[in-house]
């Protein structure tokens, strides 16, 4: 029997609700997936704001630190504040963790007099080939001496779009060997090498390295790169042994006799601690409502000077970044 016309329009309106309402609950899905992006990307915005002024906190915190001295010593041989040759200070704070580390301008080689027998042996150390070594070298040598006449590297500046001129005078921030003829972005900053597990193992830059504010002096054990070891000389069996003593706490006194032996001749270049300028480095992790810490970082760093007989306030401030990238850490430790 034919169906009737109201029984047809009854089977077309509900056909239609059920359309509409598979169209509603896409809606609904699309709307409650793009609001639980939104949320998440806000708690991390939330997160990471945090963890940014937590850095920039334990900053002015380790600067304290530094001004106030060493303070009582603890039984493990530690000081409630800070003394010159510990490498890292752990903080917490209500609102998360951060770890500062402590790093003399004179663990790296001057960038305007090192010698162009240690810029090679460091260059090789971070893995160029001799070749190119020798190129770089010679740039850096190129870009802070004087030069009477065009050189060849003069010629290849002015040639580049946007051309310029190499100033041929001391470099006065470690930056501008970015536009040096040779070095590259990864080259500066440091970048990662693939080990045979797969794993990735962070290696240093030349910015990790070299300094336009070091003394050109001995360089401190506790924080200085193993690239810079080798390029002052050091055997590869003492910069091995050098990072296990590291990994154990910072280096002290009654260890540099063992540690002497190890270096030979080379040992004369390295000590504990630096002078008055310091690279303060933090790293920071804002805390969860479960007392975890959330995986977003944030890092800060400022180098300053600490005297107290030349400064009213004692001490300087010539660089500070509270937006900085949170890089790689010197010390495979994370406060807990």
């Amino acid at each position: 029997m034919p169906t009737s016309r109201p029984e047809r329009q009854t089977g077309g309106a509900l056909l239609a609700v059920l359309w509409l309402s598979v169209g509603l609950a896409a809606i609904a899905f699309s709307v409650a997936a793009m609001v639980r992006g939104e949320v998440g990307r806000a708690g991390n915005a939330v997160e990471g704001l945090k963890a940014r002024y937590l850095a920039a906190g334990a900053l002015d915190r380790a600067l304290n630190y530094m001004l106030y001295g060493p303070g009582q010593e603890m039984p493990n041989g530690m000081v409630q504040y800070w003394r010159p040759g510990i490498p890292l200070l752990l903080m917490q704070f209500p609102e998360g963790d951060a770890a500062v580390e402590m790093i003399p301008e004179s663990s790296r080689l001057n960038v305007n007099t090192a010698e162009p027998g240690d810029l090679n042996r460091l260059l090789l150390a971070m893995g160029l080939p001799p070749m190119m070594a020798q190129t770089v070298t010679a740039g850096i040598l190129d870009w802070r001496g004087s030069a009477g006449t065009s050189t060849e590297f003069d010629r290849f500046y002015l040639a580049m779009l946007p051309s310029f001129r190499a100033p041929h005078a001391s470099i006065e921030q470690i930056e501008d060997l970015l536009s040096v003829r040779g070095i590259t972005p990864e080259l500066f900053h440091g970048s990662y090498q693939r080990m045979p597990d797969g794993t990735l193992v962070p290696r240093a830059g030349l910015k990790d390295c070299l300094s336009v504010y070091s003394s050109g002096g001995a360089l401190d054990l506790n924080t200085v790169e193993p690239e810079t070891m080798l390029a002052a000389g050091a055997p590869a069996a003492a910069v091995q042994m050098t990072l296990s003593l590291r990994r154990m706490g910072p280096i002290r006194e009654p260890q540099l006799g063992l540690l002497g032996t190890a270096f030979g001749a080379s040992f004369g270049r390295f000590r504990i601690g630096g002078d008055s300028i310091y690279t303060l480095r933090a790293t920071a992790r804002a805390r969860l409502q479960d007392g975890s810490l959330a995986e977003t970082r944030r890092g800060a760093t400022m180098t300053v000077i600490v005297n107290q007989k030349i400064y009213e306030e004692g001490f300087s401030i010539l660089r500070r970044n509270d937006d900085a990238v949170a890089e790689r850490m010197l010390f495979d430790v994370w406060p807990r």
